[in-house]
């Protein structure tokens, strides 16, 4: 990574702002050490708790002073937006990492006091709430960030580029799986909301993994989803929200797909996986050991790359922080997506041009377009498995 360039645009770190994340909070202590490893964010609130007194203790124990510990996301809204308005270094970013429910209440309102946003996916429980997101997102000129970690791997950009520099030919096939175990045994799952469908969303599983899934074979392959035939539903007796999908799919420019999830495989542990098939190669990349991608050119060797190693291409340079043969992880790839929308954010706060090579993180319409996806394979599996238009 080179020098700090928000500092050197700003002369300052990015205000943020957190909502969701407490104590015990798995995905909230990863955004918040994902905002501070590259030094571009400062946190300065924080809507830990719905509990006034759980918030600022929750919030002290973070460093932060109790007028900026607030007891609910909309509070904090409005308070750091009329500091920022008075010049008293209100947050200008907000994080959002709350219930699937509430992103999009929480993301509207912050757009419309004027802070980018970046939030944990899935990007909304319902299409028409992601279209509305998507749409003001365009129509404010605001960064809007997703949290699909995955494709900050330097190893996914690296695929990417690959692709991108036509090293695998035309694409004809793309096979992706997220297969997890999490929730293989019977009973309520460890976060209760999860159990709830008017909170986790109309299908649990395609909102927590599907989405990840998705969004990576997008990434990678720069190509559409243009019909899925698709089953989704449960597996584990007398559970009621999905734990498994599938689907065949149909993509642009005739290339073939399949899609495979589950959190429902006894033993399993996060086992995300694709392979991409050209005329002259293909590529596969597995999430659990992710310094490596394996690439196999029609009629040649196999080769294997790596992050720094030869054949490195700049958009998996950049993401690399330290020396060729050193280990990189989930951490740092969360953190890549966290310092790409610093970037933009502090390149559209001063109107100068973002670097190209940060703009790769998911965004709005990223969001959207896996909430099509999520609606179409609910669609196609309550249709027996017909043939779905996005």
């Amino acid at each position: 990574m080179s020098l700090n360039p928000v500092i050197s645009m700003l002369g300052r770190r990015l205000r943020l702002a957190v909502i969701g994340g407490g104590h015990g909070s798995f995905i909230g202590a990863m955004h918040r050490q994902a905002a501070r490893l590259d030094d571009r964010f400062e946190l300065v609130a924080a809507a830990l708790s719905a509990d006034a007194e759980k918030a600022i203790q929750s919030g002290s124990e973070l460093g932060l002073a109790p007028e900026r510990c607030y007891g609910g996301g909309d509070a904090l809204i409005a308070a750091e937006a009329t500091r920022a308005a008075n010049r008293t270094n209100g947050a200008e970013v907000v994080a959002i990492m709350t219930p699937n429910d509430s992103h999009f209440s929480y993301a509207m309102s912050a757009l419309k006091a004027g802070m980018d946003v970046i939030c944990d996916k899935p990007m909304t429980n319902t299409l028409e709430q992601a279209q509305l997101l998507r749409d003001k997102v365009h129509e404010s000129g605001l960064v809007y960030c997703l949290t699909h970690n995955y494709t900050g791997y330097p190893m996914v950009r690296q695929a990417k580029a690959m692709v991108s520099d036509g090293q695998l030919g035309a694409l004809r096939l793309v096979q992706v799986e997220y297969v997890q175990g999490g929730r293989a045994k019977a009973g309520p799952s460890r976060v209760a909301w999860k159990d709830d469908p008017e909170r986790g969303g109309p299908s649990l599983v395609m909102g927590d993994i599907g989405t990840h899934a998705h969004n990576l074979l997008r990434f990678i392959t720069g190509l559409e989803v243009e019909q899925v035939a698709a089953e989704v539903g449960t597996i584990v007796p007398d559970r009621v929200t999905h734990d498994y999908a599938g689907a065949m799919l149909r993509m642009q420019n005739g290339v073939r797909g399949s899609f495979w999830i589950t959190q429902a495989a006894a033993g399993v542990e996060n086992g995300l996986r694709i392979r991409v098939s050209g005329a002259t190669g293909t590529l596969e990349w597995q999430q659990e050991q992710p310094q490596l991608l394996s690439f196999k050119p029609l009629g040649a060797p196999a080769q294997i790359r790596t992050p720094n190693g030869p054949g490195t291409l700049p958009l998996a340079a950049r993401a690399s922080r330290i020396v060729a043969g050193h280990p990189e992880g989930f951490h740092e790839a969360f953190a890549n997506i966290y310092a790409d929308a610093a970037v933009a954010i502090a390149s559209r706060r001063i109107g100068q041009t973002a670097d190209p090579l940060a703009l790769h993180f998911p965004n709005a319409t990223d969001g959207l377009q896996g909430i099509r996806f999520v609606d179409a394979v609910i669609r196609s599996s309550l249709n027996n498995g017909t043939w779905t238009n996005l």
